[in-house]
């Protein structure tokens, strides 16, 4: 196929915006074209209604992947608030209330035991998530109560 000839439009632009002037010396230097090249292919890309600059662009792709990561998150964390409801809600349905429920004593030892069992959780985490055996650690044990779960 033979290149037809095309007619050159001199253009005069003045830009003011440095981070646009930035951008079109950095996109000529990576496609190796003179300036001028540069910004007739901006304004095509521009008027062809795509303005991004590349759509092997690494930072849009990275910008992708963490807006549907995010997503899939939220949506995952929403599935666990939901989940911590409902076992809230079955046990406070199951578990009468008592009056040693209203003593300090009782409180601050229940909430020691809150904070060991978080501390056990992120330690389960951080040593599950280097080895993935999540499944074949022993059952904690509770200094009062003993084995959990047995």
């Amino acid at each position: 196929m033979s290149r037809g000839r095309t007619t050159a439009c001199r253009v005069q632009v003045y830009l003011t915006d440095q981070k646009v002037v930035t951008g079109l010396n950095r996109e000529a230097r990576a496609a190796r074209l003179p300036l001028s090249q540069a910004a007739a292919r901006a304004i095509a890309r521009g008027l062809a209604g795509n303005p991004r600059a590349d759509p092997e662009d690494r930072m849009l792709v990275l910008e992708q992947a963490l807006r549907g990561h995010m997503r899939s998150t939220a949506r995952d964390m929403q599935i666990l608030q939901e989940l911590l409801i409902e076992v809230a809600r079955a046990f406070f349905l199951r578990m009468p209330d008592a009056f040693t429920d209203q003593d300090a004593t009782v409180q601050a030892a229940v909430d020691r035991r809150i904070e060991r069992l978080l501390d056990a959780t992120a330690a389960r985490i951080v040593a599950g998530s280097a080895r993935g055996d999540v499944g074949t650690r022993r059952p904690p044990e509770d200094p009062v109560f003993g084995k959990i779960g047995a």
